[in-house]
C-alpha cells in the first residue's frame, strides 16, 4: 500500500511539474494572465518553468538522492508561494487551494520515497570519535 501511494503521489506530482514547466516556457495565455495578475514579470514564467521540468524529471530518476532533496524543497517553495501569493492579491479560497492540495502530493511522495530514493547517512560515522580518542588513558 505504502508503495502504491508513493507512485500515485509521485506520478500526480510529475505530471503537475512537467506539464506545468512546459505551459511556462511556452508562456502560454493563462500563465501569463495569472503571473501578471499576482504582480509579477512574465519572464519569472521561463525561470519556474526551467526549474519545474527539472524537478520533475529528477523526482522519478533513479538514484540521484542529494537532487532529489533539492527537488523536493523547490516544490515546496513553488507552491507554498503560489498559494501566498493567490491569497495576498485577495483570489478565491479556490486559488490558493490548488496549491496546497499539490502541496500534499508533494509531501506524500517525500515522505513515502522509498530507501533507495532517500539521502541516508551524509557522514557515515561523523559522530562517532576516531577509536584513539574514545581509548586514551587518563
Amino acid at each position: 500500500m505504502k508503495t502504491t501511494t508513493y507512485w500515485i503521489a509521485t506520478a500526480v506530482l510529475t505530471l503537475m511539474l512537467l506539464l506545468g514547466g512546459f505551459l511556462d516556457l511556452a508562456h502560454a495565455a493563462p500563465v501569463i494572465e495569472t503571473v501578471s495578475a499576482l504582480g509579477y514579470p512574465a519572464y519569472l514564467a521561463s525561470i519556474l518553468g526551467a526549474w519545474k521540468l527539472l524537478g520533475g524529471a529528477v523526482i522519478v530518476s533513479p538514484g540521484l538522492p542529494r537532487l532529489k532533496e533539492w527537488a523536493y524543497a523547490g516544490v515546496v517553495f513553488d507552491l507554498s508561494g503560489a498559494a501566498a501569493s493567490h491569497a495576498f492579491v485577495g483570489d478565491p479560497a479556490g486559488k490558493v487551494a490548488v496549491p496546497l492540495v499539490l502541496l500534499t502530493f508533494a509531501a506524500l511522495s517525500w515522505a513515502l520515497r522509498p530507501a533507495t530514493r532517500r539521502m541516508g547517512e551524509v557522514l557515515p560515522g561523523a559522530l562517532v570519535p576516531p577509536p584513539s580518542v574514545r581509548t586514551r588513558a587518563a
